[in-house]
């Protein structure tokens, strides 16, 4: 099957699911971290796919798909870095941590092998 849109992509779907298991997750954090930490892990989250999206309709020009590649890779880290402070904190259990920062660590697994075979992605110039 022939990938027709970034919503297709696994690391798009893992990525997408990964971010909403945070949404709910961060419910429970407290107010005081609604404009920090909270705010933060919601927007590097969702930025992996939105990043994701954008390299996708930048397939023709290889180094524009590379460098959005590498921006969510960027925002995947990020993201687990602000679930370390969430579970260093204790506004989430480790157990229930675990899950989100190793679906994390697959999606950045992903990005890396499509950075390092743009071909296999890119749409060749006529």
């Amino acid at each position: 099957m022939r990938i027709q849109k970034h919503t297709e992509l696994e690391v798009y779907r893992k990525g997408f699911d990964v971010a909403m298991g945070l949404f709910d997750a961060s419910k429970m954090f407290p107010k005081e971290e609604t404009y920090s930490l909270t705010d933060q892990i919601h927007r590097s989250s969702r930025s992996v796919c939105a990043n994701l999206a954008e390299a996708w309709r930048k397939r023709r020009y290889e180094a524009a798909f590379i460098a959005k590649l590498s921006d969510s890779e960027s925002e995947a880290a990020e993201t687990q870095v602000w679930l370390e402070f969430a579970v260093k904190c204790g506004y989430v259990d480790r157990d229930r941590a675990a899950p989100f920062y190793q679906t994390y660590d697959e999606i950045l697994r992903m990005l890396v092998a499509m950075i390092h075979s743009p071909d296999a992605w890119t749409i060749p110039s006529s």
